[in-house]
């Protein structure tokens, strides 16, 4: 007789990715490159990108920004620039800034007052409306 087994892959859970994503966003780092390493195929005399083994098409070697860190791995998120600040007005970078932007001084999330006026301080402001019902 003859047995038959069936093996199938599975994705995590959605909230399981999400975490991982998340821990390695918040443990990523500011790289550079050095441009003497950097070379093309076509500058090592190779064939073309497309034959090249994924493991050897590029030649250069990340080297964190701040010499104390160590370099990052081969699963670490890395970056070349920072972020633009988002608290400041920037028309150029169509960054609308959050001067005027109304926001919940009880809440310690996104749309808190400290994190949202980046430690500016803010203006509470209270309100009595009475509106007709009916």
């Amino acid at each position: 007789s003859c047995t038959v087994k069936t093996c199938w892959m599975r994705l995590p859970s959605f909230r399981s990715v999400g975490d991982s994503l998340k821990d390695r966003f918040d443990g990523a780092s500011r790289v550079m490159l050095s441009k003497a390493e950097i070379e093309t195929p076509a500058q090592r005399n190779e064939a073309a990108p497309h034959r090249v083994p994924r493991r050897d098409r590029y030649r250069f070697q990340l080297r964190p920004h701040n010499p104390d860190h160590k370099s990052p791995g081969v699963k670490d998120l890395v970056y070349l620039e920072s972020s633009p600040g988002f608290c400041e007005k920037n028309p150029r970078l169509g960054i609308p800034g959050t001067h005027g932007r109304a926001c919940n001084d009880t809440s310690i999330g996104v749309d808190g007052c400290d994190l949202m006026c980046c430690g500016r301080g803010y203006k509470t402001d209270s309100m009595f409306v009475v509106e007709r019902c009916n």
